[in-house]
């Protein structure tokens, strides 16, 4: 399965909404999405996962990579309805308690009015 990344910024947030599969092989897409969002001024990155139906252990080394470049700017990285298959690794790995999770893209008062990307 391919990845399908979208972003869109407003102010300093990036919101990257993934699609798909990230592994291995996706992954590199991933990193240089959220690397390129942060070098364009974004220190907020919010992830839009409600689409993500698979992320393996490189999948969250890019998460986690991309969440400290973030913090090293004084913001963070933000995961938004991570599918059961996701959560569990997230819960598994004890990163639930790392990464900052919301439910879901409209409760964040600074992505609203931005729409939800397709």
């Amino acid at each position: 399965m391919e990845l399908k990344i979208s972003s869109r910024s407003q102010d300093d947030v990036a919101v990257v909404t993934v699609g798909g599969e990230i592994d291995l092989y996706t992954a590199p897409q991933l990193r240089n999405e959220l690397v390129g969002a942060l070098e364009v001024g974004a220190r907020r990155l919010v992830i839009d996962m409600s689409r993500t139906e698979f992320c393996d252990s490189t999948g969250i080394s890019v998460l986690l990579s991309a969440m400290k470049r973030s913090r090293d700017r004084g913001g963070d990285l933000e995961l938004v309805a991570p599918k059961p298959a996701v959560m569990k690794v997230l819960q598994v790995t004890g990163l639930n308690e790392v990464f900052v999770i919301h439910a879901d893209l409209d409760a964040l008062p600074v992505a609203a009015g931005t729409g939800t990307a397709q």
